[in-house]
């Protein structure tokens, strides 16, 4: 049995070569950031459906059917089928969390989630996709630059650990 407890983490950030150490010391970790693109020619829940079906060799139906799963608790199920080129900027977060999620890593790092959603209203975004989430997720680390703060709500404060 595999016992979840969601704990989300701020690490705030002075500038870009302290965000670029960060990641360096944490490169075994899965990754949400613009850096990490979809495969443009997979379609959303194929994008996450591929990494249980490369790390553990699992047949297309059982990967997309977990894969299905997590998408609906998010409640982006209409973007199934889209292709990132096809996707709005919420629909592609949706994604890059949901495959760095799939495999239930120990930590998940969210790379400046401003870049990822820049029409989006972040913080409570997150703390609502998240909370939705939270059943199969552990530790997530959201990595941001210190004079985003303010944005925040008091129950992201907890800073993350060394």
């Amino acid at each position: 049995m595999h016992v979840i407890s969601l704990q989300i983490h701020l690490k705030w950030l002075r500038d870009d070569a302290e965000r670029r150490a960060l990641l360096a010391e944490q490169e075994s970790e899965p990754l949400v950031s613009v850096d990490m693109p979809l495969r443009a020619n997979l379609s959303l829940l194929d994008n996450i459906a591929l990494i249980p079906q490369y790390r553990h060799n699992l047949d297309y139906e059982t990967a997309s059917a977990q894969a299905w799963d997590l998408l609906l608790l998010t409640g982006q199920e209409s973007a199934a089928l889209k292709r990132d080129p096809q996707l709005n900027p919420v629909e592609r977060f949706v994604a890059k969390l949901l495959r760095a999620a799939i495999e239930r890593p120990p930590i998940i790092l969210i790379d400046r989630p401003a870049l990822l959603l820049p029409d989006t209203h972040y913080p409570p975004f997150l703390s609502d996709l998240l909370e939705r989430l939270s059943d199969h997720l552990n530790d997530c680390w959201i990595l941001d630059y210190r004079w985003n703060e303010p944005l925040y709500p008091p129950r992201f404060l907890s800073p993350a650990p060394r």
